[in-house]
């Protein structure tokens, strides 16, 4: 017996899937060629192996999520984790706020921020720098063409570099369209056993 998630958890559930994912015995040689971009060297998600149904998108999607989240240089991993779950509060993407959170709080080796987060969403008190950044990621989320240049403006106040602020725009973006992706193709899921 399964029963779909609907509040925020840090610890990262089972996402079931809508779609078959493929078969790794069954995949094409074009499947097969864009999975070698999947920056895991122990288990292919059933996510990535629903995503692999077209091969053509998954070669380009992989290496766009790991320039986004994992460059050098810029925004710090744990800030670029902190807008992930910006986007999937807004959002209300359970697994991917969970697997964010969860790196936040490995990152960092600090809880307390997600539990406020996850707490009080929009209106979690965090300190200057992290409240610009959250806030910034749940704005773009929620509107796009509502980020002006005062929001910009906020963002160099809290202390963020052009180039850290181009990271912020590029994983709170990229998020806005993960989560909505995965919305459409499953299911975050809690599993009784």
């Amino acid at each position: 017996m399964t029963e779909v998630l609907r509040e925020f958890t840090t610890t990262v559930p089972h996402w079931r899937p809508r779609i078959k994912p493929i078969n790794l015995k069954d995949a094409t040689p074009d499947q097969l060629e864009a999975l070698k971009v999947t920056p895991s060297n122990t288990k292919v998600s059933e996510y990535v192996l629903v995503l692999a149904r077209d091969s053509e998108t998954l070669r380009e999607r992989t290496p766009l999520f790991n320039a986004i989240m994992y460059n050098r240089g810029g925004m710090s991993r744990v800030e670029r984790e902190l807008a992930a779950v910006g986007a999937s509060v807004v959002n209300r993407c359970i697994y991917c706020a969970a697997v964010h959170a969860s790196r936040y709080n490995v990152l960092a080796k600090d809880k307390a921020v997600m539990e406020r987060i996850f707490a009080d969403e929009e209106k979690a008190e965090l300190d200057h720098r992290q409240k610009a950044i959250f806030d910034f990621s749940v704005k773009l989320s929620q509107t796009p063409p509502s980020i002006s240049k005062a929001d910009v403006d906020a963002l160099s106040a809290a202390g963020l570099e052009p180039d850290e602020i181009l990271d912020l725009v590029l994983s709170s973006a990229l998020f806005g369209w993960a989560n909505r992706l995965m919305h459409t193709l499953g299911d975050p899921v809690k599993t009784d056993e």
